[in-house]
């Protein structure tokens, strides 16, 4: 099947059964909300690295403790492909909604035992063992989560409003990262260095552990959006489809590029605390700025991916974002204040979550539906298991083995020149605009 052909079927029409009535505002939040959790669960653990690396992972040398824990969080990322492969499918063959229940139960699962897990002082090595365990449960639940979850926003929505749909995936993280700076901010303000080392870092995992029943009763009330009946009746079975390489290819290689960029800018907590030197209750606030510029600029992604096709919104905004990296965390390094971090980190994550909006609505979008569920997520796995589970380690090491502090920005630089080629090889979607 040819990729224009492939490309568009879902939007054909009269293509099988679809009706796009649009997903109501309880469907939405418990894909928001759920999906929100999951992400604040996984991204928790990068955030309070520093704590947790003097927890379950002492050492003399607080370098060598950091990168230990990075290492861990990782970990999370190795068991994502698989967790996408065994969960995407199971969205594809069973249904979105069971595969995300599944995801979210498991998730719960890892949060609980990663607060509940006791110290190296207290059990010994068994204690990083445990804490990598739950890592690996964490990345299997949501290498699995991507798929069905964005599948669901995308078959759910109006034609002319997919792009903006989509974009909830993203905005759901943003939520994520506010929430989790939110949590930093005050509990290291609430409690001293030495408290917020010893258990503080735990109420934040703890609160996400108490909101896991709620997220499962709103799941339980979300439609099916994976219908038979939009199956071609005349065989009685859908024909095999298979999906083009090139496609798999330039996804993986957007994805793996837009993964690397919300990750250093991720990053901008930790590395305001080991590498400016600056106090916890300023570098959590970055985490704050970033999720709340994440949340709302991953919607004009998508609404712009709506009015002018994904391709032009991925790759304008990453172009500005590799000029400007460099200088922006130039003029950081020199003035290591308060209002600078924020500054950076608003305008670095401004770029990239419209980038990355686009992005969800562009390779979602190019996939068809009887394998969509599997294939985002196995393409989202891989990009982000390969790209984004090594970037807060490679830039950690970069500017400990160079000494340079603008170690990230160039990283950051480097892979949006490849991100843009494959944005700008890559098939795209027909996209239906809106009333003007």
């Amino acid at each position: 099947m040819a990729d224009a052909e492939l490309l568009q079927q879902d939007n054909a029409p009269g293509a099988g059964a679809q009706t796009h009535t649009p997903p109501g505002p309880k469907q939405v939040g418990a894909i928001v909300v759920g999906n929100a959790l999951e992400f604040y669960d996984f991204l928790t653990f990068s955030f309070f690295a520093v704590q947790i690396g003097a927890t379950f992972f002492p050492s003399s040398n607080p370098t060598s403790s950091l990168l230990a824990t990075l290492a861990t969080f990782g970990a999370g990322f190795l068991t994502r492909p698989l967790g996408a492969f065994v969960i995407g499918r199971m969205g594809d063959k069973h249904g979105r909604k069971p595969a995300m229940l599944l995801t979210f139960g498991l998730m719960g699962v890892a949060i609980l035992g990663l607060s509940l897990t006791p110290s190296y002082a207290q059990i010994g090595i068994i204690a990083p063992v445990l804490v990598i365990g739950f890592r690996l449960l964490q990345g299997f639940a949501l290498g699995g989560e991507v798929g069905p979850s964005t599948a669901f926003l995308l078959e759910a929505a109006p034609p002319h409003q997919r792009g903006f749909y989509v974009s909830f995936q993203l905005m759901s993280q943003g939520i994520a990262v506010l929430a989790s700076g939110v949590a930093g901010v005050t509990l290291s303000n609430l409690l001293s260095p030495e408290d917020l080392t010893h258990w503080g870092w735990r109420v934040a995992f703890l609160i996400g552990a108490l909101i896991v029943p709620f997220g499962l009763i709103l799941r339980r009330s979300l439609s099916e959006t994976l219908h038979i009946e939009e199956q071609p009746a005349a065989t009685g079975a859908a024909p095999p489809q298979t999906l083009p390489v090139r496609v798999i290819v330039l996804s993986i290689a957007i994805m793996g590029a837009a993964t690397i960029c919300n990750y250093i800018v991720t990053y901008m907590s930790t590395y305001a605390q080991s590498v400016l030197s600056m106090p916890s209750t300023i570098a959590f606030g970055a985490t704050v700025t970033h999720g709340l510029i994440m949340a709302l600029f991953a919607m004009v992604g998508g609404l712009l991916a709506d009015r002018f096709g994904p391709r032009p919104v991925m790759i304008a905004p990453l172009v500005l974002l590799a000029i400007i990296a460099a200088p922006a965390f130039y003029f950081l390094e020199q003035t290591r204040t308060s209002t600078a971090l924020y500054g950076v980190v608003a305008l670095l994550g401004m770029l990239q979550s419209t980038a990355v909006g686009a992005c969800y609505a562009g390779v979602t979008g190019a996939l068809p539906k009887r394998s969509r569920s599997a294939a985002l997520a196995i393409i989202y796995a891989i990009a982000v298991s390969v790209f984004g589970g090594s970037a807060q380690f490679i830039v950690a090491w970069l500017t400990a083995l160079t000494q340079n502090p603008l170690a990230p920005a160039f990283y950051m630089s480097g892979v949006i020149v490849i991100g843009v080629a494959a944005m700008a090889a890559m098939p795209m979607p027909r996209h239906e605009r809106g009333a003007r």
